[in-house]
């Protein structure tokens, strides 16, 4: 997270008594409306920690909004303590004095009889036995605070005595989540949110339940760098790293996800500051106010000094602090980072990353020091596979320094900024064109089958490939794709020089190993003293599945074996026939080896 402590103009959540959660974004001098329990002034929540529980008091004379009460820990463990049943009593099996093997005394018998009386087969639980009415309970909510309230309905109730402990800890429970106006404040990570949109939307995640989205994390691998790449291939130049491709159809979640174990999903406390006292030596320049002068190049990227490198097809190295790129003048379109970034691929004009404004950045009016400025690298497929016929890659008409220096500041700006928008999809356009990514992970509705062909040779040798899918079927077909036997049949086309059918060959099996198919499900239960067992309300839906695969390199050529084999050499018998014959009067054989 980015901070432990409520910030303004940030979402998160309230946990209600209901256990429902809402949803809300905090902003200064405004009123929070918490539904039944009423409203109260955001500030009251502003610099204050999360996971505080707080109650609504109420209203003062002449107070237009109620106030906040910190429930301290020690209540709150105290009534949670005051709710346990005990093992001698449950809902449905009354406990029984027993002592020893004899008789029991007569004290022992009475009590044993009253045990077994108390159960729920003969309480009568309705509203007679309730002696206050409605309107008499709503002025009490009017006039008494909660926890008044309950009480004065508890000694009103004339069949209390008749329930269980176990029946009176979940009476409590209801009343407490009717009449108590309380509330915690809760983060928006990744665990809440899940529990969130399960509630609301699951269909627009992709019914992705966070067991099966830890398992994507794991496989694939997802890490941050915060060092410049150092390793080298043999030419010398340095082989990028810390970069993902990555399909996302969940509203941005699972990019989210990336991000927060990338470590660039929440900008930095003082990152706004810091970015504005960096220097912005070897970075282009971009202003719709510069003039440039007679001998200056006209493209921006020819101006910066050593950070074009012929392996990225022209893409700008970062040459400052590690992990983040130094920011231009102007913003609103600067050059992508070159390492820990991810490479989203969408099928519309925009992509759909909507559940990344309540991390803190909105990709239609982005915050331009936010880390996923620039290390959110969006992708469409046209760009991916036919770069000119999208309007954006195309270059826009140039012009002379002298003919710009005429236009007016209007007109001018809108020429930069022109550039900029090109410049800036031209390099994620080539970047990703040159591939060498560390992995691609897949949480989309589309076939698998059609996703691989063109993503998975972008992928490194010993990427990791991970596919989520709500269905099993799509995963069962990508295995078979993938298969050995399907693989065996693939090379044997090969070495005939045969071409194989793309209808049995959607893809290249040769290019992925150790395809693996898994599924992970948390099942809740319930953990009381003599009452454990699963939820009988636990929600439905999908169960998830997850493919997971290592993509290799296939080699070219023939393979031989080399080596000294030093295992026991065959020995065969050879007949002599007959230039022996006085020597044994029999047909002469002789062993000999079957090398020599």
């Amino acid at each position: 997270m980015s901070s432990s402590r409520v910030q303004p103009s940030t979402w998160l959540f309230l946990r209600l008594p209901s256990k429902s959660l809402k949803l809300l974004e905090i902003k200064p001098n405004t009123i929070i409306d918490a539904g039944k329990l009423g409203q109260f002034p955001s500030n009251l929540l502003l610099d204050r920690p999360y996971y505080y529980t707080y109650e609504l008091l109420e209203k003062e004379q002449g107070e237009a909004y109620s106030r906040l009460r910190i429930v301290s820990p020690d209540e709150l463990n105290a009534e949670v303590a005051a709710e346990d049943a005990t093992l001698t009593e449950s809902r449905a099996e009354p406990a029984v004095a027993v002592v020893g093997d004899g008789p029991l005394p007569d004290a022992a018998v009475e009590e044993a009889a009253v045990q077994e009386l108390k159960n729920n087969r003969l309480t009568i639980d309705d509203a007679s036995r309730q002696a206050l009415s409605q309107q008499e309970i709503e002025e009490l909510k009017k006039s008494s605070a909660g926890k008044e309230v309950i009480d004065k309905i508890l000694a009103n109730h004339t069949g209390l005595d008749e329930k269980t402990v176990f029946s009176r800890a979940k009476y409590m429970l209801r009343k407490r989540a009717k009449y108590l106006k309380r509330f915690t404040v809760l983060p928006v990570d990744m665990g809440n949110m899940i529990d969130y949109l399960h509630e609301k939307e699951p269909g627009r995640i992709l019914e992705l339940r966070e067991e099966s989205l830890g398992l994507i994390m794991a496989w694939s691998n997802i890490h941050g760098r915060h060092s410049e790449p150092v390793d080298l291939e043999s030419n010398g130049q340095k082989l990028l790293s810390g970069r993902w491709l990555v399909v996302d159809e969940t509203g941005g979640l699972l990019v989210a996800a990336m991000a927060e174990r990338m470590d660039i999903l929440h900008k930095r406390p003082g990152e706004g500051e810091q970015h504005r006292q960096r220097t912005t030596n070897g970075a282009a320049a971009y202003c719709e106010d510069v003039h440039m002068e007679d001998g200056e190049p006209s493209d921006p990227l020819s101006a910066i000094p050593n950070v074009l490198d012929t392996k990225t097809n022209g893409m700008p190295r970062d040459t400052r602090t590690p992990g983040f790129r130094r920011f231009t003048e102007a913003r609103d379109f600067p050059l992508p980072a070159t390492f820990n970034t991810i490479t989203l691929l969408h099928p519309a004009v925009q992509a759909n990353v909507s559940l990344l404004k309540h991390f803190g950045y909105d990709a239609n009016s982005p915050d331009q020091e936010h880390p996923l400025h620039t290390h959110l690298k969006p992708l469409s497929w046209l760009q991916l596979l036919h770069p000119e016929e999208d309007p954006a890659y195309r270059e826009p008409e140039t012009f002379s320094n002298a003919e710009i220096l005429t236009w007016k500041s209007g007109k001018r700006g809108t020429y930069h900024k022109k550039r900029r928008r090109w410049e800036r999809c031209r390099a994620i356009v080539n970047d990703a064109q040159w591939g060498e990514f560390d992995g691609l992970i897949i949480a989309s509705n589309m076939d698998p089958a059609t996703i691989l062909p063109h993503a998975v040779p972008l992928v490194r040798g010993g990427g990791h490939v991970v596919i989520y899918s709500p269905t099993v079927e799509p995963l069962v077909k990508t295995m078979d794709l993938y298969s050995k036997d399907r693989r065996t049949a693939y090379i044997g086309h090969l070495s005939r020089n045969e071409i194989p059918d793309l209808e049995d060959f959607p893809v290249d099996p040769r290019l992925l190993l150790a395809p693996t198919l898994q599924t992970s499900r948390v099942r809740e239960s319930q953990v009381l003293p003599g009452r454990t067992h699963p939820l009988m309300t636990s929600r439905g839906g999908s169960e998830g599945f997850v493919f997971t695969a290592r993509r290799v390199t296939p080699l070219e050529g023939g393979v031989e074996a080399r080596g000294n084999f030093t295992g026991k050499k065959r020995k065969v018998v050879v007949d002599c026939g007959a230039t022996t014959p006085a020597a044994g009067g029999g047909e002469g054989k002789e062993a000999v080896d079957a090398d020599a």
